[in-house]
């Protein structure tokens, strides 16, 4: 099912440049992304940093997954793309500690679809610590290394740091992208995930001919 998604997402983004440009010239600040203000120091050194704001639970994040994996693909040299959980309120800090402890254990790769394929298409209730727990069982890790790491100082940090990056942005819903510390957009405002990343794209450029 995924790689038929992915399949239709690839047809969906060959739009020629002319009408990417067209389109672009439409994009308003106030509609289609909003300023960030205070705007944010990034860690992507002299890189352009592209931060993907996500929920787990979020079914919007989830339908999004095949279009942002499709466009990090073609990431330019000069772009870093980051993932950040949100942390909108507490029952969010579950699935943050859980992307955290998969990063921290170098398994986010292998399990990072498929906790949202678990939530959303075979309807698992990964609320808990516990559940996360025997979810990463499945993929090799062992349970009381999860534990360890779900509950260590690195991770907790992590957290907090992400819940308190979701005020700084603004973060209001998810998905939303946050563009080198100074934009923030999402389907909410673009109205759909196709013409989310074209202005995506167009932030980009725009920081790109900032520098």
């Amino acid at each position: 099912m995924r790689s038929v998604i992915a399949f239709l997402v690839a047809l969906l983004l060959l739009p020629g440049a002319a009408m990417a440009a067209a389109q672009s010239a439409s994009f308003r600040e106030g509609v289609d992304f909003k300023h960030i203000e205070p705007e944010q120091p990034t860690a992507s050194g002299k890189k352009i940093e592209v931060i993907e704001v996500f929920w787990y639970g979020c079914p919007h994040c989830f339908h999004f997954q095949p279009y942002i994996e499709q466009w990090a693909r073609k990431l330019p040299a000069d772009v870093d793309y980051v993932r950040m959980p949100a942390v909108l309120n507490t029952s969010w800090e579950t699935g943050a500690r859980a992307f955290y402890t998969a990063e921290a254990l170098g398994v986010l790769d292998r399990v990072h679809e498929p906790i949202y394929d678990a939530i959303h298409e075979k309807r698992q209730r990964l609320t808990s610590e516990g559940a996360f727990g025997k979810f990463f069982a499945g993929f090799g890790v062992d349970e009381q290394d999860f534990h360890k790491t779900f509950n260590s100082f690195a991770v907790d940090s992590k957290v907090r740091r992400a819940q308190q990056m979701t005020r700084r942005y603004r973060v209001e819903g998810t998905p939303s992208v946050v563009i080198n510390g100074r934009w923030l957009t999402g389907p909410g405002m673009t109205g759909s995930y196709e013409k989310l990343l074209q202005v995506m794209d167009f932030l980009i450029a725009k920081e790109r001919g900032a520098t």
